[in-house]
């Protein structure tokens, strides 16, 4: 295990205090959502607030935060219209013991239809990269739009969430992306009335255009896996995994691998 200023399980334990000091109520993401049973308002509403401690050795790269949440404003029983919104900082200990160099904004807006028990939806996907106590004047940002395809399967305790998107670059700054495609597999088993194991594994591929920078199509993925421990406000995920980041640095265009160990915090 790499030699680090601070042990994992020592910022894990610092995460963890974090939450606590913070006490904000958190929501996951999930990929489906019933419909109700007439038209409805504001149906579906998930906050999430999470850390993970990163296990490389790169002082840019110690912490990986996040919070936000997604939306459900109207649900018109053949589909729903979603709103997402995520911000992530990046935290290093360059200078300080944490110090944040990086804040990313997503905001996405959908709507999709149901087709049986497969939602298929359109995606508009803005995303743009911030640099935190660094000199940078010029824009990181990107628009997508895209179809996402839905899918959830449930068999007995355990419930399986497949997820495929495919989108193209509509506009960008710096980057060199032309299109983006990615795929999501979660698995959940109930264990008890409130603990249960998950699985996530994810995988990208972002089409460039060699032109720009002069390199191929990027490739990037998650697997994590950990317990979800549920109370009566809310949730906490423990969780570990690994992953490889496409340009995880917004200015040197380069991969980074990490294994990351940390929580998530929702809202049910």
């Amino acid at each position: 295990m790499p030699d680090f200023n601070r042990s994992l399980i020592q910022r894990v334990a610092a995460a963890a205090w974090l939450s606590v000091a913070l006490a904000v109520p958190a929501g996951a993401q999930q990929p489906t959502a019933p419909p109700d049973p007439g038209p409805g308002f504001m149906t579906r509403y998930e906050f999430h607030l999470s850390a993970a401690s990163l296990a490389i050795q790169d002082q840019r790269f110690s912490w990986d935060t996040r919070f936000g949440g997604e939306l459900d404003v109207i649900d018109y029983l053949v589909g729903r219209a979603t709103i997402l919104v995520d911000y992530e900082a990046v935290l290093g200990d360059e200078y300080r013991a944490f110090d944040p160099n990086q804040g990313n904004y997503t905001l996405e807006t959908s709507a999709s239809a149901r087709i049986g028990k497969t939602e298929i939806a359109g995606v508009f996907h803005h995303m743009s990269r911030h640099l935190s106590d660094r000199a940078k004047r010029f824009p990181i940002a990107w628009n997508t739009g895209g179809v996402r395809v839905l899918r959830r399967m449930t068999a007995g305790a355990t419930t399986v969430d497949l997820a495929a998107d495919a989108g193209r670059v509509l506009q960008h700054s710096y980057i060199d992306y032309s299109w983006i495609g990615q795929i999501d597999l979660s698995v959940r088993r109930q264990l008890s009335p409130r603990v249960e194991w998950f699985a996530h594994g994810s995988a990208q591929l972002v089409g460039v255009d060699p032109s720009l920078a002069r390199r191929d199509n990027q490739r990037g993925g998650l697997v994590e896996t950990g317990v979800r421990l549920g109370g009566r406000a809310g949730a906490i995920e423990l969780i570990a995994g690994f992953e490889r980041r496409v340009d995880a640095d917004p200015l040197d265009r380069q991969p980074q691998k990490w294994g990351l160990a940390g929580f998530r915090l929702l809202n049910h």
